[in-house]
């Protein structure tokens, strides 16, 4: 039961970070208009939330194992609220970057994917962890199924300001959740074997990461996933608007996204635990690029935009059951959130160049069509290269193979 309590806690933890986060992009154009600024102006807050998120994220692991996940969850829980709560007073650019971009960027790596998954990979056994992580992954996903409707009905009818308080509100749920989730510290590392070897040291740690090509391609690879997903979640209430579709469309459309990608999360969570890892990483980049080429190929339409949310969905949030599954299978537990955090800082920096690129992109010639044609063709290449690299091979682990007990 107290195991079960830590994955509901950290499961609600994480669906409301990014939840909140996932559903900003909502903002963009009333935030813009009443602030005067302009759209890569906003862009360049969420760019920074990302590069603060990645580099924060290996430095937020390795505290995590030496000083335990509760004191970092919980910091992480009141930052997101602290950055909402400048994001909701900001007066100009130096708010937005600050609140939604700086604080929230801290507060993620500490609160979202990365930490998330490493403590329920802590929590339950080996044989069924990669079921576990998608489960989390999927409950994880919900919180745009509440953040991004609740978000477009407050700011068309009070502002976007009230919207953002709004999202104060959720965000202070984080709080008791981190709080409860932080139990895993009581739970012991499994038992090694007779005659195992000390616990590595972090620099040891890296240096085994950095050495083990599987893990370089699967986080060259993480770098385009988080390119595509961020331009979606930052620029498709603005594509939509653009096109003369209705505002509540694209918030119908993050949160459909958000339901799928519950499914999605325990298919890959469920599959990861019977096939390789890497081949379906390979298989689902292919598949999310064919999937953004064939909708931005022709002019949206209210049903073919939430299809394409649903097939999105469906891909969206799938890789974190199979990369946490793959850096334990590489590496073990000890270090998981720190080396995992390293591979989401490639993603992060793919992050912080889908949400600025787009911008400035349309900024310069006025549509985003030249955006999702290199968000497509790099996905081709990212997924193809991961596929041709999934072959099997022994894991290059840091600790040896663990015991039954």
């Amino acid at each position: 039961m107290p195991n079960r309590l830590i994955l509901l806690a950290v499961a609600l933890m994480l669906s409301i970070a990014m939840g909140l986060r996932q559903s900003l992009g909502l903002f963009l154009q009333p935030l813009t208009r009443d602030l005067a600024l302009q759209v890569a102006d906003f862009t360049i807050a969420i760019a920074v939330q990302n590069v603060a998120w990645g580099l924060f994220q290996p430095v937020a692991g390795g505290l995590a194992a030496r000083l335990g996940f509760r004191r970092l969850m919980v910091a992480g829980a009141t930052c997101y609220v602290a950055g909402l709560l400048v994001l909701a007073t900001a007066r100009g650019m130096i708010g937005v970057t600050v609140g939604a971009g700086v604080l929230i960027g801290a507060a993620l790596a500490c609160t979202a994917s990365a930490m998330a998954l490493a403590v329920a990979a802590r929590a339950v056994p080996a044989h069924i962890r990669s079921t576990v992580l998608g489960l989390v992954t999927a409950a994880g996903s919900l919180g745009s199924v509440i953040a991004a409707p609740m978000g477009q009905i407050l700011s068309d009818g009070y502002g976007w300001r009230i919207g953002v308080w709004g999202f104060v509100a959720l965000a202070c749920l984080m709080l008791p959740a981190a709080w409860l989730a932080g139990r895993v510290d009581r739970v012991p590392l499994p038992t090694r074997e007779a005659g195992a070897p000390a616990d590595t040291s972090a620099r040891v740690a890296l240096r085994a990461a950095f050495a083990n090509g599987s893990f370089l391609i699967m986080a060259g690879a993480y770098f385009v996933c988080g390119m595509q997903l961020i331009f979606l979640a930052t620029h498709l209430p603005s594509y939509l608007a653009l096109c003369g579709m209705d505002p509540m469309l694209s918030a119908h459309a993050l949160a459909v996204i958000a339901a799928f990608n519950v499914v999605g999360s325990l298919f890959f969570g469920w599959a990861g635990g019977r096939w390789s890892k890497q081949a379906l990483l390979g298989g689902l980049y292919v598949t999310r690029s064919v999937v953004l080429a064939v909708y931005f190929a022709a002019p949206p339409t209210p049903a073919g935009t939430l299809i394409f949310a649903a097939c999105m969905g469906f891909l969206w949030l799938g890789v974190g059951p199979l990369i946490s599954g793959s850096v334990v299978e590489m590496f073990g537990l000890r270090w998981q959130a720190m080396i995992q955090g390293v591979a989401f800082m490639s993603h992060q920096i793919g992050s912080f160049l889908g949400a600025l690129g787009p911008g400035l992109l349309f900024d310069l010639i006025g549509n985003y069509d030249l955006t999702w044609k290199l968000g497509v063709g790099l996905g081709l290449l990212a997924g193809t290269l991961q596929l041709i690299f999934a072959a099997p091979r022994p894991p290059s682990r840091l600790e040896p193979r663990l015991s039954a007990g």
